[in-house]
């Protein structure tokens, strides 16, 4: 069982949703954006994403897009987030990278693999990768036994679904709103529509990516999902505080704030 398996397993054990966190490596600097991903496990995030700055985020929204372009004009570069997993695994959470495939590509699918699992990472959130096209680094992964999470969304046919579930290692990444990522308002049935099809589908995890910026928003989706990912409110946080010691303080408080949220939820998933 990975890394990420056995927390999902173990938040599960607990009668509650596991909740995974998003930041940015590099945003504003690599040792505030580092210090920050700590600060979220010491406060709750059971599991971290770490994104890998790119310059062309198309399905990421304004408030990650803008953390990103600053990170990759601070020199922010792949090898760093794989610092930052180090870190993360170090402070006793799992470690995900969040990348565009074609930064691992360019890097070296095969050098991507050995370097992660040298750090301690956990493995690889490939947002704009399909199965289809993963035989590299499902080879890979099998290699260094990390763990690949591929995304549905909801206008996958339930024979992709499947297709997709089939292929992934860790979890699922149910992407429940289709468009750019970012806060929302307000959480819409599309969420737990999609995960009760995606469920139909494989026993794996099932965790839900729709903009969750509230406690009560965690709540909500703890109540069917298997886990509850949060980026943009993390990256709000980092993003509008007066200094960066203030920005890691003011994501730690919202970490807290959303793993009262998860440890709320009265979870209906059989």
């Amino acid at each position: 069982m990975s890394s990420v398996s056995s927390v999902l397993a173990a938040a599960r054990a607990e009668g509650r949703a596991a909740l995974i966190g998003y930041l940015p490596v590099g945003f504003p600097d690599h040792e505030t954006s580092v210090a920050a991903m700590v600060a979220m496990v010491g406060a709750g995030v059971d599991i971290v994403e770490i994104g890998v700055p790119y310059s062309d985020p198309l399905m990421d929204g304004p408030v990650i897009q803008h953390a990103v372009e600053a990170s990759l004009a601070a020199g922010a570069r792949p090898k760093d987030a794989i610092v930052a997993a180090e870190a993360v695994a170090q402070a006793g959470a799992p470690a995900l990278l969040m990348s565009y495939w074609n930064l691992v590509d360019r890097y070296g699918v095969a050098r991507m693999a050995t370097d992660l699992a040298n750090a301690g990472g956990a493995g690889l959130i490939t947002p704009d990768l399909i199965p289809e096209e993963a035989g590299e680094w499902i080879e890979a992964s099998d290699e260094h036994g990390l763990d690949r999470i591929f995304l549905v969304a909801p206008s996958s046919t339930d024979g992709r679904l499947a297709m997709t579930a089939a292929a992934c290692r860790g979890f699922v990444y149910v992407a429940s709103t289709m468009g750019v990522t970012g806060v929302r308002s307000s959480v819409n049935d599309a969420a737990e529509v999609l995960v009760h099809r995606t469920r139909a589908a494989t026993d794996l995890p099932l965790c839900v990516g729709l903009g969750v910026s509230t406690a009560e928003q965690a709540t909500q989706v703890s109540g069917f999902a298997d886990g509850v990912i949060v980026g943009s409110a993390f990256v709000r946080a980092l993003a509008s505080a007066s200094s960066p010691a203030e920005g890691v303080r003011a994501v730690a408080t919202v970490a807290a704030s959303l793993a009262e949220g998860v440890r709320a939820g009265q979870p209906t998933r059989s």
